[in-house]
């Protein structure tokens, strides 16, 4: 039996509370390097944040991200059935069903927000999407990641070309896919446009496929309740014109945008522990550049842009929910 079918018999409240207890353990190592990340991030996306408020939100974001991470995994151990039950309230639900019954295909935009293991459970009621899989490092990880996800209605393919001619496919035909649009891609297979203000290598999948089947957009996300009893569905219309844009330039931009704006309202559940930034014109890899380099490019880049953002202010969530 793979280890990780243990999963299958731990209750989710004991997972989480173990996920808590394992967030805490991290915010005494500062220089771990999912913290030290996460630290980077905040930097880069909201340099007005004094040394009080970072430490607050690097707090809320760490704790968050392990809670998605044991949530996931018992997502995976379970029957779909089970995810399902977990989601309390759909918002704007019927922005999906005007999405899934576009005759040019719906594209769903999800970035790496919230507990989204969780939600392509419930997506997957609505018809069998083509979705992109990529093997995770580990044949034991991989084999039960794979496992979970084989038990949705996706048909899943690889992430190269063939890959994305099924997903096309699939729109063509007027089905839907889901796309994870916040990966750093390959630099044949992006353009560096803004992200929270900073200049940085996006990919142009959802972008192309967006511009040449015209297929409808639908920004969807998971959130963990306040209360901690389940999860919400939040879905957002995606309609700007230049998502459908054929420079790929201005097309990715907006894309970002929308991400922007599904962020914005629950900051501390993405995953900023992720290296979103690591290719950016004339600084590099952030990540691995001197402290006294990142500073100078902060502020240099923070005096041109005029609309700096503030997570601490429209954050839905806050320190107190996951206590």
């Amino acid at each position: 039996m793979n280890p990780y079918q243990v999963f299958k018999y731990v209750p989710l409240s004991v997972l989480q509370m173990l996920a808590r207890f394992v967030a805490w353990i991290m915010m005494l190592l500062p220089d771990l390097s999912i913290v030290r990340t996460i630290k980077i991030n905040m930097t880069l996306v909201a340099p007005d944040l004094s040394g009080h408020q970072q430490q607050t939100l690097i707090k809320d974001i760490v704790r968050n991200q392990c809670l998605s991470s044991v949530e996931s995994i018992k997502s995976w151990a379970m029957a779909p059935k089970w995810s399902i039950a977990q989601i309390r309230d759909i918002h704007n639900q019927d922005i999906l069903l005007e999405g899934l019954a576009s005759p040019n295909g719906m594209l769903a935009i999800v970035p790496h927000l919230g507990t989204w293991e969780m939600m392509n459970a419930w997506l997957n009621q609505f018809g069998a999407p083509t979705i992109m899989y990529k093997p995770v490092k580990g044949e034991l990880t991989n084999s039960f990641v794979l496992q979970g996800r084989s038990r949705l209605n996706a048909t899943l393919v690889p992430t190269d070309g063939s890959g994305v001619k099924a997903i096309f496919k699939t729109l063509k035909q007027g089905g839907f896919s889901i796309v994870l649009p916040d990966h750093v891609p390959d630099p044949s297979g992006g353009e560096v446009v803004p992200f929270f203000g900073v200049e940085t290598l996006t990919s142009t999948l959802a972008s192309k496929l967006a511009s040449k089947t015209k297929c409808a957009l639908v920004g969807v996300s998971c959130i963990r309740r306040i209360d901690g009893r389940g999860f919400d569905i939040y879905c957002y219309k995606l309609d700007d014109p230049d998502l459908y844009d054929r420079n790929a330039s201005i097309s990715t931009y907006a894309l970002n945008q929308a991400m922007e704006m599904m962020i914005k309202e629950n900051c501390s559940h993405y995953m900023w522990g992720y290296r979103r930034f690591k290719q950016i014109p004339i600084l590099g890899n952030p990540y691995n550049a001197p402290e006294s380099a990142l500073t100078d490019f902060v502020r240099a880049t923070h005096t041109s842009r005029s609309d700096a953002y503030s997570p601490m202010d429209n954050d839905a969530s806050n320190s107190e929910q996951n206590k």
